[in-house]
């Protein structure tokens, strides 16, 4: 019997990463299966079920993919093995034949997928899974934090929506939506809805997430208030859009980009302001974030190559928190660098690119943030 393969790193280590378990006897499918979830999530292999349980036991999966044709050496229902061995971890049955041959079976895993089944059905599958249960947690938070996280991935997701339809976003559901956000932060309560999306599979809205709450905190630091937090926290949400048009190739790969995919990512600002200027009340605040947010004081950012004075405060504060969020998000192509070594990185090697004194702040308010209080 061959052992498990496991892509990237290992089993113990999958804390922070999705992990998806494959559970298959036909090599082949084993392989393709790794290979197309390899740019998303950890994924570990297995050939038989009884490895599969003694490993997954130890070190639950987010999601277990288990082939119909995998049977325990000693007998008995696959299925009820692993929902009594993997509480509470999803199941998606993949078989050989129609659905419709399962019977009432068809009900007892989470999902089902009819081989061969496409990649991008997989990976929706996958990730709907995932999410509903990061989502389902989030009900045992405090009212306001389970609602500043539900009400931001709803208007999250049904800007996608839009996006597909060719509508504008209506801007006052989007700050309706920030709204507990902006008072989380303004009683330094941010953390836990900073934790509560850590889970999430959903690297655009997590991404966006982050930077909407610290972008909003560093105004609060500054002394903003009101209808001023709400735009930076809006402009936090809305800034990266344009890369629900980048495809997932492009936007998860693990490696270096090639000139004709980073041309691709970049497109994701013009992208952007494209879209947001079909909102007729759209505040120029929240254009000039997602306008100007790669853009760097030295000259050498994009998409318009604007430098020094040419970049407003905003522009300046948006830089320093993407640039942050992005150091220090969760990716499944690397581990996500402390805020330590993120800001020791910023002040050592960016400081042609991005204001100084603006991220001298920064720096000053999270290690406030992450001081206990009395």
């Amino acid at each position: 019997m061959s052992s498990p393969k496991v892509t990237n790193p290992e089993l113990a280590d999958h804390s922070r990463k999705i992990l998806v378990a494959v559970v298959d006897a036909h090599q082949g499918h084993r392989q393709q299966v790794v290979s197309a979830l390899m740019s998303f999530y950890q994924v570990a292999a297995f050939d038989s079920f009884d490895h599969a349980m003694e490993k997954l036991a130890k070190t639950p999966p987010c999601v277990v993919l288990l082939d119909e044709q995998v049977l325990p050496r000693m007998g008995g229902d696959p299925i009820g093995i692993t929902r009594k061995l993997l509480k509470g971890v999803p199941i998606i049955r993949t078989l050989a034949r129609p659905i419709s041959q399962l019977g009432s079976a068809a009900y007892d895993t989470d999902a089902c997928l009819e081989k061969p089944y496409r990649r991008s059905t997989l990976i929706k599958t996958i990730s709907g899974l995932v999410n509903k249960t990061v989502e389902a947690e989030w009900e045992n938070l405090a009212p306001q934090y389970k609602e500043s996280l539900r009400r931001t991935v709803d208007s999250f997701n049904n800007i996608s929506d839009l996006i597909d339809k060719g509508q504008p976003l209506v801007y006052t559901e989007i700050t309706e939506a920030c709204g507990p956000l902006v008072d989380a932060v303004s009683n330094h309560d941010f953390k836990v809805i900073l934790n509560g999306v850590k889970g999430h599979d959903n690297y655009s809205y997590v991404h966006s997430l982050r930077v909407a709450t610290l972008l909003s905190l560093f105004g609060h630091t500054i002394g903003l208030k009101g209808e001023d937090l709400n735009l930076l926290a809006t402009g936090g949400l809305l800034h990266d859009i344009g890369k629900m048009g980048i495809p997932h190739e492009v936007l998860n790969k693990p490696g270096r980009l090639d000139d004709v995919e980073l041309q691709v990512m970049r497109s994701h600002v013009p992208r952007s302001v494209d879209y947001l200027k079909l909102c007729e009340h759209l505040p120029k605040g929240v254009l000039t974030i997602a306008a100007q947010h790669h853009e760097k004081l030295d000259g050498t950012g994009y998409p318009a190559g604007l430098q020094g004075s040419q970049l407003n405060e905003l522009a300046r504060m948006a830089s320093i928190v993407d640039i942050f969020g992005a150091l220090t998000d969760r990716r499944v192509y690397k581990e996500p660098m402390s805020p330590e070594d993120a800001l020791t990185m910023m002040v050592e090697r960016m400081g042609n690119e991005i204001d100084t004194s603006l991220l001298a702040l920064f720096r000053a308010m999270l290690l406030d943030a992450a001081t206990p209080t009395a």
